[in-house]
């Protein structure tokens, strides 16, 4: 069994669907209908913006849920029986889902973007990765470095690679603690917020505000989702975990064992880059994986 999987904040690249919107009527259509929708063209910061500009989690998370909407759009829903993303890269699945319209997702994506972005302003934070460290140390060096502020397990991408996110003070502890609780490598990554932790409090208010005035449906094809690892399909249940989600951890390495539990041989990333492929073979190497993320993809695969 087939499933479609989509990628989040940090697989964006200068030039990124360019040659999708050259090649594919559908897809030049749908990216000029984000643009309208928007209010500006995002589609100018995706194909010739610097690389500083297209970080901007504002413009990032519409550029990116753009590029893997409209290879999904064109690709449609023939064998696949489930879809997740990684944490903006859930607005893709839920989209490509059809439990969110693409008009709202666009909307309400570029919103989200948005409000981190102010939420990392308002209480500033940081992030950072830790590499080879085991699972088991892991609430050990968080007790300590909470002696420093908040700081939480922000993403469990794969065994041994977790992300952590909060107070600057705390992560940097954590940072030089983790080394003595078996790490291989701990680094300070370069973002605008503490993601997927308490200080995105404010950005989760005015989230759920703004998912309250749109409409969401129930999947028609089970999304697993990043706050519980596990799939879902009620309209009710999607709106809560998204809402959750900007302060919860992205559960990535528990949400492919769920889907694997479930059937799912294959996965399929839809969008830029090639990180979820990686981090799918290092979470269960029965898993077939391969991507799609240029026209030439696109073209191979039709």
């Amino acid at each position: 069994m087939k499933a479609f999987v989509f990628p989040g904040q940090g697989s964006q690249y200068c030039r990124m669907g360019l040659d999708l919107f050259e090649t594919f009527p559908e897809a030049a259509a749908l990216m000029e209908r984000a643009n309208t929708l928007l209010g500006y063209r995002i589609t100018d910061i995706m194909f010739s913006g610097s690389e500083e500009e297209l970080r901007q989690t504002k413009y990032t998370q519409p550029a990116i849920f753009l590029h893997s909407m409209a290879l999904a759009t064109i690709l449609g829903r023939k064998e696949i029986a489930m879809t997740a993303g990684h944490s903006l890269g859930e607005y893709s699945a839920l989209c490509f889902a059809g439990a969110i319209s693409f008009d709202d997702a666009v909307t309400i994506v570029a919103k989200r973007g948005e409000l981190m972005q102010n939420a990392g302003l308002q209480n500033p934070g940081t992030m950072a990765a830790i590499i080879g460290m085991p699972d088991s140390a892991l609430e050990e060096l968080l007790a300590e470095a909470r002696e420093a502020g908040i700081v939480q397990a922000a993403n469990f991408n794969s065994p041994g690679q977790i992300v952590l996110s909060g107070d600057i003070a705390a992560v940097k502890r954590a940072v030089e603690l983790a080394p003595s609780k078996g790490a291989r490598m701990a680094k300070e990554l370069v973002v605008s917020g503490a993601f997927h932790s308490p200080l995105m409090k404010p950005a989760e208010e005015e989230l759920a505000r703004a998912l309250a005035g749109i409409e969401i449906l129930d999947a028609e094809i089970p999304v697993c989702m990043n706050a519980v690892a596990k799939a879902v399909t009620s309209a009710d249940e999607i709106r809560k975990n998204l809402i959750l989600q900007l302060t919860s951890s992205v559960l990535w390495t528990q949400s492919i064992e769920a889907m694997v539990q479930g059937g799912i041989t294959e996965c399929i990333e839809i969008g830029p880059q090639k990180v979820l492929q990686g981090l799918i073979k290092r979470i269960d190497k029965s898993v077939t994986t391969r991507g799609i993320d240029t026209a030439a993809d696109l073209q191979a695969q039709l």
